[in-house]
């Protein structure tokens, strides 16, 4: 009882992080509301929804209302809140970032969950975290942050393999998912504030 509650908040957390993030993006872009909230939407349950239909499981947000009330939540504090939200684009990587440690978190459990081996559920994970975010840039019309020069979906696995090992340990559950969101939200810092990246794939010289 106490794992599924500590689920459930870690999910309703997550989503209001990326709807945040998806509605804030659409403000910058002068979205009309629906198209914002559609937008934070997106962001919110992209990732889980492609999960869940790649899982064989019900979608999760489909068994509750919950989520889109969420969502609606996140469009209240955006609009509230939006000279502040809008006038950095830190606000844009801080919310995407939580989001993203959230969410893959929920992905490796769920896989888990639904008798799913561990590097199934990395990838799983990776899935949840981040393909939500690739659906607000495409909609929106903005380079994908899966596709640019920093870590990004590198983040995602690395938390993965992160809640492996201390797993494997014997950590308790909270503990795994303490060193996922941390080892995600530390990679994720570092490459907004020393440009961290993979190495490129260059050319060959003619």
């Amino acid at each position: 009882m106490k794992t599924t509650l500590i689920f459930f908040i870690i999910e309703v957390l997550g989503t209001l992080a990326f709807a945040i993030s998806g509605i804030r993006l659409s403000a910058r872009k002068h979205f009309d509301w629906f198209g914002a909230y559609t937008i934070g939407v997106i962001t919110a349950i992209g990732g889980g929804t492609i999960r869940d239909l790649l899982l064989g499981a019900p979608v999760f947000w489909m068994l509750s209302w919950m989520y889109l009330a969420v969502t609606g939540l996140a469009f209240a504090i955006v609009l509230s809140l939006k000279k502040v939200l809008t006038s950095n684009s830190k606000w844009l990587y801080s919310f995407d970032a939580i989001g993203l440690a959230l969410f893959v978190i929920t992905g490796v459990e769920k896989s888990l969950m639904y008798g799913f081996p561990m590097w199934v559920a990395i990838v799983m994970g990776m899935i949840t975290g981040s393909f939500g975010g690739v659906l607000r840039d495409v909609l929106i019309n903005e380079e994908p942050l899966f596709f640019r020069t920093d870590i990004y979906a590198t983040a995602c696995i690395a938390g993965g393999f992160a809640y492996w090992i201390v797993l494997l340990l014997g950590g308790s559950t909270i503990l795994c998912q303490a060193l996922c969101a941390g080892v995600i939200l530390f990679l994720r810092w570092g490459t907004l504030r020393y440009g961290w990246h993979l190495p490129l794939m260059n050319e060959p010289d003619s």
